[in-house]
């Protein structure tokens, strides 16, 4: 999971950097209003690209994941009110 979401972010910045850089090396001798749109669309790439990096995929785990801790884990384990897992 965490392989594609980062292809997908490398993919979409590469995009955008692509972008600015061709609609101001080129795409600005033919068509000024047609450089700031791609330019536009290149602004809104990169927090798209954060969303998609750091969503939490079916599978993955974050808070609930044992820390090594006996202790701890049964600590918080007994504040949330879950049973020890075996």
């Amino acid at each position: 999971m965490y392989a594609r979401r980062r292809h997908a972010y490398f993919a979409m910045m590469g995009t955008c950097i692509g972008l600015f850089v061709l609609a101001w090396s080129v795409v600005r001798l033919w068509s000024m209003p047609v450089a700031v749109g791609m330019c536009v669309v290149a602004m809104v790439i990169p927090p798209l690209a954060a969303i998609v990096a750091n969503r939490r995929g079916p599978d993955d785990r974050w808070w609930d994941d044992p820390s090594g801790d006996t202790r701890s884990d049964e600590w918080w384990d007994e504040l949330d009110g879950r049973k020890r897992r075996p």
